[in-house]
């Protein structure tokens, strides 16, 4: 590896098949990022191509083998890993009392696990290179529920990322290492191209859905500011604010 590519910044972007995380990886490899990317079976994707600069790893991120292959990939494709984002997630609306064991294991799996172990990979690369930045993928509704929304489990399992971030950034902040969350509120993504857009913006007090462009920006000020450190952006129009708008 050649001194030019060691000042290059190295991302896995996990979930980056789709919504939030294609529009990361994109926006990373357009500022000249060496990216992995990892789904289920992004090496199918429409969307992304492997190249020089993008390495496409097929997995289940809730398990550790699999977090164990996206770092080893990135390692020796890459030599480093200097930015994850824990964005692969799943939404699973359902009144409390109807969730049953399997929706249970399943939102835990992705939403915690999924986080969990890929990161402990991510950590002990950084520690080695005395630097490194974790971006978590929360939603606002972890601090703002609303009425008439039944997601109790996937409350509990998002509302786990901020305090994830934090602990990380203090545990770590000595070794160069920072951790940032990014809470979003509802996201003009193909999660919800079904949805009544107009019912979905009025959960908004801006009256509008969160721009997949948005979230990139926040992901870009993060990456520019070495000293914000267990911080928890919210894009949501200020929904999080108050309870009624």
């Amino acid at each position: 590896m050649n001194r030019k590519n060691r000042k290059r910044r190295t991302a896995i972007v996990t979930g980056a098949s789709s919504g939030i995380g294609l529009g990361m990886t994109r926006a990373l490899l357009e500022r000249g990022y060496r990216v992995v990317a990892t789904s289920r079976t992004i090496s199918g994707s429409k969307n992304l191509k492997a190249s020089r600069n993008l390495v496409l790893v097929d997995g289940d991120i809730s398990k550790k083998d699999t977090a164990i292959k996206v770092a080893d990939a990135t390692i020796r494709h890459f030599g480093r890993i200097d930015l994850l984002v824990n964005n692969a997630g799943i939404y699973m609306p359902k009144p409390f009392t109807e969730y049953t064991p399997e929706d249970f294991e399943v939102m835990i799996a992705t939403n915690i696990a999924g986080h969990f172990f890929v990161t402990q990979q991510a950590v002990a690369q950084m520690r080695k290179q005395k630097s490194g930045h974790i971006v978590g993928i929360s939603t606002v509704v972890a601090d703002q529920p609303l009425a008439g929304a039944p997601i109790a489990l996937p409350v509990i399992t998002k509302s786990t990322i901020p305090a994830f971030s934090r602990e990380l950034a203090m545990e770590f902040a000595v070794e160069g290492i920072r951790a940032n969350t990014i809470s979003p509120g509802v996201v003009d993504t193909p999660m919800h191209a079904n949805d009544d857009h107009e019912k979905l913006r009025m959960l908004s007090p801006a009256r509008r859905l969160v721009q997949v462009s948005e979230i990139v920006d926040a992901l870009l000020y993060l990456e520019s500011a070495p000293t914000v450190n267990g911080e928890n952006i919210r894009i949501d129009g200020g929904a999080h604010a108050g309870a009624k708008w």
